[in-house]
């Protein structure tokens, strides 16, 4: 094997911005590295870059080979390309979402060889594609200054989206190398049989140039079973008794087998998590369910989508990546969306989700815009459906594949669309089931839900606002300016996208901004903002919630309380009506860049306020408040698999402090349904008054939440004087909060990377609370900012 990683040289077609080009890697973080371009995410300086994607380019290399019997092998080639050895062409490439695998033998000589890359411009490739379509195929123009990304098998957000840089990159973000052409196991399909304490576990292995008869050893779980290849496949079963089962995280452990299928001269091992998943869709009363089923037991999903963890793929590393799927499991998360605008993830990504125990739905990748529907692209389709579900099929925390993000109502979106519904209908059916049947053909037990949001298969209802039955995407707090309380009038069966926006954190924000741009109108601001009408609408919620902040600083940290509470409302309600809703998905976990968006994680992997107040309410214990005609109800959630009694306490807290009784419950609350612990009568605060309340199981787990029945700014905030002392401990720091007053939305902030424990807390007089801040590096000595409530928006 021959490993062309590393050090190529770039330039554009013409011979121009010659640069060294690391493999894997992208072209634009290439030219920024050799001081040819600036930092596209600083400033405005993404605007006088996009002429880069609208040029071709071209990378090259030499290396030795003394072998010249050789494949190419190529992995996220991104993505229309021309590959040449020795100037004979040995690949056409037209998909970064397949492994290109094209025999090299002809163009391969003894000695020094040269590889060359011709990377189409994206935008002239899709151009002339669209043009060539025998009917208009419409994208989404405001989301993509960029046009025509829906023609291209790239990843869509490429070309911009409502939180996305538009650059379009070009480079090879997967391995790159020749191999030896032998016999090989190509691909292998894992399906699962549980039973009574047992587990069938039947690998079908799928060879390339095995000739008949070639033995292929299976070996998991101690034990090893032989099989012989016919037509190119081999196939065996491996019964596995008393198994250790793979769970979710928060339900139970997540042992991994190691499978090993061998063949003369090549082996491949895969890790397999023995774990049972059933999608239940039953009718019922209302409609129809949606409920995940892990080895039988039902499991409320909690989690976010996932989008790219950056633009430039060269900044996208297995470390990084890990820390923001720690970051959602530190939250209490237990599932990720795979969004279908952005890309499938390398191999390590989903080794990583099967070790920290997150579920993975899975979108397939197309996202928001109608799509060809010629042969020639559905073929290309076929292949990358194929190919993708047999590279990952055999990983315990694929929960399901999904033909799409929003497709259904994308048919509604569009002028074309709407005046020839019929054309472009049966031009999705021709997609969805394209996809459908090749997902069935490569992994037949699979789940499948045919788009999202859908009511179900062959149903094309509105989701968006109808929440009777399937998946759900609730918008209409944020597109729609609907209050918070509006999240209470839906109860969905599984909300699989719903946000709301926030600026990132001033760490960020300096990263891109002078002092000189600290201003929402700011046009820096304003280019770090790509939802239209995003910035006015942050402004215009506080207006409703909260009184104006008193400079840009706390502004930001207020776009994040007010961010926080929105999911938090959402959230806390939805899961209070348990088990008739089972999954909420929060729109969306992380960054691609420096940008005002609905994620819970900056741009780099900090927690913004909203994901620290996930860490609450997502706890496999918690307790919601529950607004209602007949008062406030106090209801409990258990997630864990066992049955607890929850005693709970109310209280009433005036804006000084002081505190009184209200009442108090106890009840046992089962993993089954959530239960009202108790229930508060509409006149039982005062109007200075919010409601506290504390609940604690036997075992010692407890939490405190507050419930402000009306806006913040109807209150009188009194000056907490919030102090801090920090003191050095362990990894860390030790910072002990105190407040004269009630103190809300108590947040600390760092001038050193790190990690706080908590923030976004309630401090109340006479009662400290101690945050721990765990810095990157172990030589900082960081400074602490504290901000509330009140000195964020009274002028003191």
């Amino acid at each position: 094997m021959i490993d062309l990683a590393g050090f190529w040289h770039l330039t554009d077609a013409e011979g121009g911005f010659p640069a060294p080009m690391p493999l894997p890697g992208d072209g634009i973080s290439a030219l920024r590295d050799a001081g040819l371009i600036p930092d596209p995410y600083v400033g405005r300086n993404e605007y006088d870059l996009r002429w880069i994607c609208e040029r071709d380019w071209v990378a090259t290399r030499t290396f030795e080979a003394e072998e010249t019997d050789a494949e190419l092998v190529i992995e996220m080639l991104d993505t229309v390309a021309k590959v040449t050895i020795n100037g004979v062409s040995v690949l056409r490439a037209d998909s970064m979402f397949r492994t290109h695998r094209v025999d090299a033998s002809g163009a391969l000589r003894q000695g020094e060889n040269t590889i060359t890359i011709h990377f189409a411009s994206p935008v002239a490739e899709a151009t002339a594609r669209a043009q060539a379509q025998p009917f208009p195929v419409p994208f989404q123009r405001d989301n993509c200054p960029l046009p025509h990304g829906n023609m291209l098998r790239k990843p869509e957000f490429d070309f911009g989206w409502d939180w996305n840089i538009a650059l379009a990159p070009f480079g090879v973000y997967g391995a790159i190398r020749l191999e030896p052409k032998v016999a090989r196991v190509a691909d292998l399909i894992v399906e699962q049989v549980h039973g009574n304490g047992t587990v069938s576990v039947t690998v079908t292995a799928r060879t390339d140039r095995a000739a008949d008869g070639t033995p292929v050893t299976f070996a998991m779980a101690d034990q090893e079973v032989q099989a012989e290849v016919q037509n190119g496949v081999a196939m065996a079963t491996i019964e596995v008794d008393a198994p250790d089962l793979w769970w979710p995280v928060g339900q139970g452990a997540q042992p991994l087998y190691t499978l090993t299928v061998a063949l003369p001269g090549h082996s491949t091992t895969r890790r397999i998590g023995l774990r049972d998943i059933a999608l239940i869709t039953a009718p019922d009363d209302t409609g129809s369910g949606f409920a995940f089923h892990i080895n039988g037991r039902p499991v409320f999903m909690k989690g976010a989508n996932w989008i790219p963890a950056d633009a430039l793929g060269s900044a996208i590393t297995p470390d990084t990546v890990r820390d923001l799927l720690q970051s959602a499991v530190d939250a209490n998360m237990n599932m990720i969306r795979v969004w279908g605008g952005g890309r499938y993830e390398p191999d390590w990504f989903y080794d990583i989700c099967d070790e920290l125990g997150l579920m993975v739905w899975h979108d397939f990748m197309f996202a928001c815009h109608l799509y060809p529907s010629d042969d020639a692209f559905l073929a290309e389709v076929d292949a990358e459906v194929r190919a993708q579900v047999a590279r990952l099929n055999h990983h315990a925390c694929i929960a399901l594949w999904c033909g799409d993000n929003e497709l259904l109502g994308a048919l509604t979106w569009y002028e074309e669309s709407r005046a020839n519904r019929d054309t472009y209908l049966v031009a999705y059916d021709r997609l969805n089931r394209t996809i459908e049947t090749a997902l069935r053909a490569t992994a037949p037990t699979a789940h499948w839900w045919p788009s999202s949001p859908s009511p179900g298969p062959m149903r094309f209802g509105d989701a968006w606002h109808d929440d009777r039955s399937g998946d759900m995407h609730f918008w209409s707090v944020w597109h729609e300016g609907r209050d918070f309380d509006h999240y209470r009038d839906v109860s969905p069966r599984f909300c699989s996208e719903f946000g709301f926006q926030s600026y990132p954190s001033m760490d960020v924000i300096r990263r891109f901004a002078d002092p000189g741009d600290f201003n929402i109108a700011a046009p820096v601001m304003e280019s770090h903002q790509k939802n239209a009408g995003g910035n006015a609408r942050i402004a215009e919620t506080m207006f409703r919630y909260f009184r104006f902040p008193v400079d840009f600083e706390n502004f930001v940290y207020l776009s994040q309380v007010q961010q926080g509470l929105a999911i938090k409302t959402a959230v806390t309600h939805w899961r209070s009506l348990k088990p008739h809703c089972m999954g909420t998905l929060i729109w969306q976990l992380n960054d691609t860049w420096p940008v005002c968006s609905w994620s819970s994680l900056d741009h780099g992997g900090g927690w913004k306020l909203l994901h620290h107040m996930a860490q609450a309410f997502y706890a496999p214990m918690h307790v919601s408040a529950v607004p209602g005609p007949d008062g406030i109800a106090l209801r409990a959630i258990n997630d864990t698999a066992q049955r607890t009694t929850l005693a709970v306490e109310a209280e009433a807290v005036d804006m000084s402090g002081a505190r009184r009784t209200l009442t108090t419950g106890t009840k046992v609350v089962s993993p089954d349904a959530a239960v009202t612990l108790l229930t508060l009568p509409a006149d039982a605060l005062r109007d200075d008054e919010i409601l506290l309340f504390t609940w604690e199981a036997p075992d010692g787990t407890h939490g405190q939440d507050h419930f402000a029945p009306r806006p913040y700014k109807a209150y009188d905030l009194q000056p907490a004087a919030v102090q801090h002392s920090a003191t050095q401990a362990g990894d860390g720091w030790d910072i002990t909060l105190r407040a004269d007053a009630l103190a809300l939305y108590v947040a600390v902030e760092a001038d050193q990377p790190g990690r706080f424990s908590g923030n976004a807390i309630t401090l109340l007089p006479g009662q400290p609370v101690t945050l721990h801040f765990t810095p990157d590096t172990l030589d900082a000595s960081p400074h602490f900012v504290l901000r509330d409530l009140h000195s964020a928006t009274y002028n003191t």
